[in-house]
């Protein structure tokens, strides 16, 4: 008999929309080599983040992305 896994405590599932923090995305999905959108400049791991993020994290992740872009 095997031990069942871990039960994890629910994520918070915050709308995907936020009137605060728009969605970045512009809907050209293509990530580079390091894993970073071309078209939004986020993280792959930023954007697995997204739906997740309250309004204060979405907005750290939109300042680096923004850095990124600045960079590229």
């Amino acid at each position: 008999m095997t031990d069942a896994a871990p039960v994890r405590p629910p994520k918070p599932l915050y709308s995907n929309v936020s009137p605060a923090v728009p969605s970045p995305c512009s809907g050209v999905c293509r990530l580079d080599e390091q894993k970073v959108c071309q078209g939004c400049f986020r993280h792959v791991e930023d954007i697995r983040e997204w739906r997740s993020a309250d309004d204060q994290r979405r907005r750290v992740i939109c300042q680096q992305a923004a850095q990124r872009k600045s960079q590229a």
